[in-house]
């Protein structure tokens, strides 16, 4: 009678079914599963799982739950053959095709790496081809085996079995998004910090934290720039200033000259009235000369203040690039103006007024303040050399 129980509890299947079982014991190359029928069934490791596997653990333990196909049966032998990977890949399909057309993004665990990219197990064998695992280029991805990263299927044929999935379109997606935000985060004025990602003919463009700005050539510095190179060098962190932002073009202007405290910026500190400098020439024009003392700092020395002979002309005594010692007769740093003299470094011009480098001098414009014109080879002047300066006023 109890036999005859038994009996009447135990299921039908027949090959084809589809059935919910428990791991009962692992041995080597196969898995046992108790599926409630007279019997118990064997899955082989080749039917556990949609990739290749080397231990039947890697897939199932002892106690797990699965649900299998009936690959065959016999009853005469008392064998049944069953499939996990059937059954997952009968599932996984109808799941994969519909978050291939709604666009979802997916977490899996790299299951091997082989030539050409990565292998992963979801529910059939998807594969990450090395161009769409990450942004950059990658040399090596032996260390990829374990990680779980996030994908989005690009391509999808199920009567080809054939799923191909890219990291990388989530981290493109991901970073627009970054930058999307970023954009409308930055306002003009604002002082960043940032990273040089790349220099052109025409200026560099710095990383401010996924989105790029350009420092055109003109706003490297307060002097004069040729080449961007000649500034800032890839891999350089800086500090800019924004000039101007369009997150609809998805631009930015920045200056690296407006984050920097100006040359004139405590000019006093830098140069004192009475001292001699060193300069170079720049421009010459009509009423004497600029020479500039430091990148983008200039100071004029007026014709009157050229030499200690009367000069017609700036060029009759100095040519561009010349470098000259210059006397500071007056800083001014709210009008940014330094008013230099050449004569008053001159040995023959220290003789005539009785006092060394620092003896107070001449302005521009005014006339010597002693009694003694002659030249220096004894001879008296011109008058054009004693009293030019007054003409001129």
């Amino acid at each position: 009678m109890i036999e005859e129980m038994k009996e009447m509890d135990v299921i039908t299947l027949k090959k084809g079914d589809v059935v919910k079982g428990t791991i009962s014991k692992i041995e080597d190359g196969q898995a046992i599963v108790d599926v409630g029928y007279k019997y118990e069934g064997v899955i082989p490791i080749g039917e556990l799982s949609a990739l290749r596997i080397d231990n039947v653990a890697d897939a199932v333990n002892v106690g797990d739950e699965v649900e299998v196909k009936v690959m065959r049966i016999n009853d005469d032998e008392g064998k049944m053959i069953l499939s996990k990977k059937e059954v997952d890949s009968l599932k996984a399909w109808d799941v994969l095709e519909e978050k291939y057309n709604n666009g979802d993004v997916l977490e899996v665990k790299v299951n091997d790496v082989v030539k050409g990219g990565l292998v992963v197990d979801i529910g059939v064998r998807g594969f990450i081809p090395a161009s769409l695992v990450e942004r950059h280029f990658v040399e090596d991805f032996s260390d990829y085996k374990g990680r779980t990263l996030r994908v989005k299927i690009v391509e999808f044929d199920r009567e080809g079995n054939k799923v191909i999935l890219s990291a990388k379109a989530v981290q493109d997606e991901e970073a627009e998004s970054q930058k999307e935000a970023r954009l409308h985060e930055i306002q003009a004025g604002d002082v960043l910090t940032g990273t040089v990602q790349r220099l052109t003919s025409f200026g560099a463009f710095v990383d401010l934290g996924g989105v790029d700005g350009l420092v055109h050539v003109s706003e490297m510095a307060h002097h004069r720039v040729d080449t961007p190179a000649d500034v800032v060098k890839e891999g350089d962190q800086v500090t800019v200033k924004v000039l101007k932002t369009d997150p609809e073009k998805g631009r930015i202007s920045l200056s690296i000259k407006a984050a920097a405290p100006g040359p004139w910026t405590n000019i006093g500190d830098k140069f004192q009235a009475g001292e001699i400098y060193t300069g170079t020439v720049k421009r010459l024009v009509s009423f004497g000369a600029f020479v500039e003392l430091l990148p983008g700092v200039e100071g004029l020395v007026h014709i009157s203040q050229i030499a200690n002979r009367h000069v017609a002309t700036a060029d009759e005594v100095l040519e561009v690039g010349q470098e000259v010692k210059v006397k500071v007769l007056d800083v001014n740093e709210g009008e940014q103006r330094i008013s230099l003299s050449i004569r008053e470094t001159e040995e023959g011009f220290e003789r005539r007024s009785g006092g060394g480098e620092r003896s107070g001098g001449n302005r521009p414009g005014r006339p010597q303040q002693n009694n003694d014109y002659r030249d220096e080879d004894g001879g008296l002047g011109t008058l054009g050399d004693v009293f030019g300066d007054l003409f001129k006023k």
